[in-house]
């Protein structure tokens, strides 16, 4: 078991405090994985960024509010009939990729159309071919869930040209239409909003004192662009440190996340007290490493998740066992989202241009629920469609 810990974390003397508050750029070049900090200082008192840290506790009010009217479209076409959609997953071993296929088929049992799921179990090689397969079945429209469009261009290109419409969900770096790689338009919370207030969330908890890592999968861009917000905003406090940036691909995340995590426990001991990760199943796969040295669950570390938001994410906040907050996607909006998306698309009307506002879950407001599912969205689609 490592050294016994305050409920307040402690802080690290970084290697250059100065140059961290003239430019982040050196503090993110300072702090690749591996990188550590000086001895701890002690916490109590004053915060270690006041600007910052009043900044972030407003942000956070704000996003963990629950009583959050439906702000999205209220009128777009009616129901088009006979639609068949194919969901390409880059694996459905990620949550968040299953928990939007699954509110895919809900809407589409609502609108009458047909789903068929392709599961590119995660590699390269199995989401081409499932692009490849998606392509071939000549279906209404496909959805591009949780993978890079350029990393299939080939397949893109095939169904641009044979006028399949394209959505994405989390598959490029922002909501919305895209035009290279060319997207309908793309279903996601906006990434720099998640990313802020992930971080803010550590800045406002800790008191702007804070010792953190940071879990991401460069390999694939959206998640990637996330965590270097993440760590671009935890700059911003002077009292935040980051101590690791830890690139583990998903699909490896459950055997190397142990191994990583037993890996920076004993490499920082005590001054880890902080985790973000642009996905919640890297907290699932740290528990076992994090139960075996002894910590508790309610932390420190105290880990929060950057995204997704699936029902073992809840679970772990709930229990108070190794994860304290998420920032989840409303996973089954989002399913609602694309279909409504695809009927403009069939109707000849452009992109709603919806974006769902962030929110922070914690145990304090989740109310015991799994899944952060906003209220208003079902009827208001259905009113749209005619259903």
């Amino acid at each position: 078991m490592h050294c016994n810990r305050k409920a307040t974390p402690g802080v690290l003397k970084g290697r250059s405090v100065a140059t961290a508050l003239l430019a982040a750029t050196t503090v993110l070049a300072g702090c690749e994985r591996g990188s550590s900090s000086g001895p701890e200082e002690s916490t109590t008192g004053s915060s270690g960024c006041p600007a910052a840290q009043a900044r972030a506790q407003a942000a956070v009010r704000q996003a963990e509010k629950t009583d959050v009217p439906w702000n999205g479209p209220t009128s777009g076409p009616p129901a088009v009939s006979g639609k068949t959609i194919v969901y390409v997953a880059q694996t459905m071993t990620n949550p968040g990729v299953a928990g939007a296929a699954k509110g895919v088929r809900a809407a589409a049992r609502v609108i009458g159309w047909n789903v068929r799921v392709i599961d590119g179990g995660g590699t390269p090689a199995g989401i081409q071919a499932a692009m490849s397969e998606a392509v071939a079945l000549k279906p209404s429209g496909i959805v591009i869930g949780g993978f890079d469009p350029n990393s299939t261009s080939r397949q893109v290109s095939r169904a641009n040209a044979a006028r399949i419409p394209l959505i994405g969900w989390h598959a490029v770096a922002a909501p919305g239409p895209s035009r290279r790689p060319r997207l309908f338009t793309n279903v996601t919370t906006d990434v720099d909003d998640v990313a802020r207030v992930s971080a803010q969330w550590v800045i406002s908890h800790s008191n702007g004192h804070a010792g953190v890592v940071v879990f991401t999968d460069a390999s694939i861009p959206f998640a990637k662009n996330k965590s270097e917000l993440i760590r671009k905003e935890l700059a911003t406090c002077s009292g935040v440190k980051l101590l690791a940036y830890e690139d583990i691909p998903i699909p490896d995340a459950s055997s190397r996340t142990p191994r990583e995590v037993s890996s920076l426990l004993s490499r920082f001991q005590g001054r880890w007290t902080y985790s973000v990760a642009i996905n919640d199943l890297y907290f699932a796969d740290a528990a076992p490493a994090f139960r075996a040295a002894g910590e508790k669950g309610s932390g420190p570390p105290f880990n929060i998740g950057a995204g997704d938001g699936d029902p073992s994410a809840f679970q772990r906040i709930n229990s108070e066992q190794y994860q304290a907050a998420t920032v989840p996607e409303p996973l089954s909006l989002q399913g609602w989202q694309i279909i409504d998306e695809f009927n403009r698309a069939f109707s000849g009307r452009p992109a709603s241009g919806y974006v769902a506002p962030v929110h922070i879950t914690t145990a304090d407001n989740s109310d015991g629920a799994t899944t952060w599912d906003p209220s208003g969205y079902r009827e208001a689609y259905r009113k749209i469609w005619g259903t």
